[in-house]
């Protein structure tokens, strides 16, 4: 009988974005030779841990490396962001689901990002402006601190513009408070991208809806096993039911049925509460072991 052996994957550098979001480059040179813009991977920190799926922030063919980043939200993204540069993780699988398809015709594109979504959103957008694309985006958060890769995006697009909750960064308000005042001014733009918390893009899309611009989300539900076996991450799509991990992440966002996706979203609030905390009364909110 064959011995399994474990492939480790090493992470070759970290970053703290913010008091919640971190930044690892992952060594997985495969990975990084196949990836596309909108793909995602799932990876366990250690072979028993959950499956935590990741869209991809960014990645590098030549030093072979994947960029993730993600909020410390539950215990297994605690326990990720504990790890250091020249730490090793247990499985990195992927490139997963499809990349994105932008409508013959279309010249100026429009990225709407809000937090964590803002790195989602980077290599398509990165992509475009490479390709030639006019581009330009609308990022928010929280407040100024929470609008993260700011430097990267002002760096592949033509014009980025902000807003914050609390008015630190750019307009004061929502995304699509600034959406608006765009749309209204500019009449150029024929193609929208949104990448953020479910009710953003919902919002985004209603808007853009109402100016028959085409959209596309990048969805984020509940995954397990990530090959369409388990069915955890089903959402809703012109009324048909789609699989997220196989028939996305992408989709055209005036389908999506987003009030669905929300309540599906918070099936497992009360679980994942509970092993947060029993993750933080062993741990004191620190180590982890394998």
């Amino acid at each position: 009988m064959r011995k399994r052996v474990l492939r480790m994957y090493r992470i070759v550098r970290k970053e703290v974005l913010n008091p919640a979001v971190k930044l690892m480059d992952i060594e997985a040179p495969r990975v990084a030779k196949s990836a596309k813009p909108g793909q995602f991977v799932i990876l366990r920190i250690y072979e028993k841990g959950e499956r935590i799926p990741l869209t991809i922030a960014d990645y590098d063919p030549e030093k072979g490396t994947v960029t993730i980043v993600f909020q410390e939200v539950g215990k297994s993204t605690k326990l990720l962001g504990t790890l250091n540069e020249g730490d090793y993780i247990a499985d990195f699988v992927g490139p997963l689901g499809n990349t994105m398809e932008v409508p013959k015709g279309a010249k100026k594109i429009l990225g709407v990002g809000g937090g964590v979504g803002i790195p989602a959103l980077y290599p398509k957008l990165k992509m475009l402006h490479q390709e030639g694309y006019r581009v330009e985006a609308i990022l928010g958060g929280r407040n100024e601190e929470y609008v993260i890769f700011r430097k990267e995006m002002e760096a592949v697009c033509d014009k980025v513009y902000y807003a914050t909750d609390d008015g630190t960064l750019g307009k004061k308000g929502f995304v699509t408070d600034v959406l608006k005042d765009v749309l209204e001014n500019d009449k150029e733009v024929d193609f929208v991208i949104t990448v953020g918390p479910v009710i953003m893009m919902k919002n985004v899309c209603k808007m853009t809806k109402e100016y028959n611009i085409p959209t596309i989300v990048s969805m984020n539900p509940l995954m397990v096993d990530g090959t369409g076996m388990c069915g955890a991450c089903r959402i809703e799509v012109g009324g048909e039911t789609k699989f997220v991990c196989m028939d996305g992440p992408i989709f055209d966002g005036h389908l999506v049925n987003f009030d669905l996706a929300m309540t599906r979203l918070n099936m497992f609030k009360k679980q994942e509460k509970l092993s947060l905390e029993l993750y933080e009364k062993e741990h004191g909110g620190g180590h982890h072991g394998r």
